[in-house]
C-alpha cells in the first residue's frame, strides 16, 4: 500500500490522512515536548527520530493495511498530531491510539480524531475489539477514552510499562467487556 493508497477521512473540524514530508518540522516540534511525550515513552525525539517515526506509522500501512493517520484541522491544514490503529509487532493486539499537540488541547480534537479511525477500522476489519494502552496518571487520555465508550480492563506490561488496557468492542459483537 503506497501513501497514495492510504485512505483519507473527514469528520466536521479534521482530515486524518496520510503522514507527508511536508509535516515533518510540525511533526518534530510536536515530538520533542516534554508534555507530549511524557505519557509515550518520556524520551524526547529528535528531528531524526521523528521522521523515523513517522516511516514506521507509514510501513504499517502496508504491512498491515490499516495504520496511523495525521490528523489535520480541515479549515487550514494545519498538523495537529495523529489518531489510528497501531500494531507493531510486539502489541498484544491493535492498539486505537491518538496524540494531539499539546497546543490543541481541550478542544475535542482527540476525541474527534479517534472516533473517526474507530468507526473506520471496525467497518473495514473483523477485529472482535480495539484497545488503548493507557499510562497510568494520562487523565487526558482516559477521558478520551471513556468518552469514546471503552472500559477500563486490566494494567499490563507493554515494553517495560505498566499500562491500563481500555477496551473499545465492535459495534454489534457482543464481546463483553
Amino acid at each position: 500500500m503506497t501513501a497514495s493508497e492510504i485512505p483519507s477521512l473527514r469528520t466536521e473540524r479534521l482530515v486524518l490522512r496520510a503522514f507527508r514530508a511536508a509535516d515533518w518540522d510540525q511533526y518534530a516540534a510536536m515530538e520533542a515536548r516534554p508534555d507530549m511525550r511524557r505519557y509515550r515513552g518520556g524520551a524526547l525525539l529528535n528531528r531524526e527520530q521523528a521522521w523515523t517515526s513517522m516511516q514506521l506509522m507509514l510501513g504499517q500501512w502496508a504491512l498491515r493495511g490499516y495504520g496511523v493517520f495525521a490528523a489535520e484541522r480541515a479549515d487550514d491544514g494545519q498538523l495537529l498530531g495523529f489518531s489510528g490503529v497501531l500494531h507493531p509487532a510486539d502489541w498484544p493486539e491493535p492498539e486505537l491510539a491518538w496524540s494531539i499537540d499539546e497546543p490543541f488541547w481541550g478542544q475535542g480534537f482527540a476525541t474527534e480524531a479517534a472516533t473517526a479511525a474507530r468507526d473506520w477500522c471496525f467497518a473495514h476489519f473483523r477485529f472482535p475489539r480495539l484497545v488503548s494502552f493507557i499510562v497510568p496518571g494520562n487523565s487526558r487520555s482516559r477521558r478520551v477514552a471513556a468518552k469514546l465508550g471503552a472500559v477500563r480492563d486490566e494494567t499490563v506490561m507493554l515494553r517495560g510499562f505498566a499500562v491500563h488496557r481500555w477496551v473499545h468492542p465492535a459495534p454489534g459483537t457482543g464481546v463483553v467487556v
